[in-house]
């Protein structure tokens, strides 16, 4: 195997007239300054490789549910909560952002997606207080300290399911993003065949409302290798959750007003999932508190849409969040 040997001018590697002298030692000097420089580099590297972590933790009723940690270990924590039909690949576009690269990212699978258990009772999915008590384990395991609490479209459910059952006196902030505020047809936009088609029994069926319901959330289409693997991380996603979901119970009306800290709601403009206006029309009603931010040129995920603004509008809540 082939060795990288790294070399160093040392000025007692020379003789003759030219040797030594003020230039000399600069040279030397800056040339001992490039090279520990890049050592330090390379420290700084595998320190950070080594900090990707991915476990498993237990929910109240023992369903595994998967972490993922990226970022500074050290530094002020957001955890991310993903929607239906998705995982923690959703926010890759996050993981690697160096906007967000000083923060502790803490992601994870909710039940029935990705890398989590899947139960094959309703019940398991049916009952909102049981996603509450997965993102529980989540913050208890990981001991994150005031954390951002960011929730995509079903996420935001989550966090009002969430805050609900435990308030939010250990929560530094949360934000919604095309959040579901309710799952009431007066916020939800009407795509029948679609939801038909998650329901169904057969492959093509269910598959094909799959892709349909993925598009629906992009005003502006990823490019194909991220479509087809989003597409795949649907397809892992259980059955008997997808068609349980629509009548999970979400207590927003217990939960948005017991929220203390700042709440920042991102929606974009061309949703075709969650009517953005009324969402927040609602959740202002619940909470006078509640922030907005419109995205012009999104759709359901401004965090893929408009990745680069999300990031620094995520930065700057993170910031402004005291750590108490």
């Amino acid at each position: 195997m082939n060795k990288l040997i790294l070399t160093v001018p040392w000025n007692e590697q020379h003789t003759g007239p030219d040797a030594g002298g003020p230039r000399r030692g600069r040279f030397v000097s800056m040339m001992r300054a490039l090279w520990l420089a890049a050592l330090m580099m390379m420290v700084v590297s595998s320190a950070a490789m080594a900090a990707q972590k991915n476990y498993i933790v237990k929910s109240s009723d023992g369903v595994d549910i998967a972490v993922q940690e990226g970022g500074n270990p050290a530094g002020p924590p957001i955890v991310f909560i993903h929607g239906l039909l998705g995982s923690h690949l959703n926010w890759e576009s996050q993981l690697n952002s160096p906007d967000l690269s000083r923060y502790r990212l803490i992601t994870f699978d909710l039940r029935g997606h990705g890398l989590s258990g899947k139960p094959q009772d309703a019940e398991a999915y049916g009952d909102g207080r049981r996603w509450a008590d997965d993102l529980r384990a989540v913050l208890e395991a990981t001991k994150a300290k005031h954390p951002v609490l960011v929730g995509w479209s079903l996420g935001g459910a989550v966090i009002s399911n969430y805050i609900a059952a435990y308030d939010d006196d250990e929560i530094g902030g949360v934000i919604y993003v095309g959040g579901v505020v309710e799952l009431k047809a007066e916020l939800i936009t009407p795509h029948p065949e679609v939801y038909a088609g998650l329901a169904s029994d057969d492959l093509k069926v269910h598959l094909d409302a799959m892709r349909d319901f993925l598009a629906l959330c992009f005003a502006t289409q990823p490019d194909q290798a991220t479509f087809e693997r989003l597409l795949s991380n649907a397809a892992m996603a259980s059955w008997i959750m997808t068609r349980t979901v629509p009548s999970m119970t979400v207590f927003a009306a217990e939960g948005l007003p017991k929220i203390k800290a700042p709440v920042l709601m991102v929606y974009g403009e061309k949703d075709a999932l969650v009517m953005a206006r009324p969402s927040l029309e609602r959740a202002r009603a619940l909470n006078p508190a509640v922030r907005s931010r419109i995205y012009t040129d999104s759709g359901h995920a401004p965090f893929l849409e408009e990745t680069q603004r999300f990031n620094r509008d995520l930065a700057d809540f993170r910031e402004s969040v005291p750590t108490r």
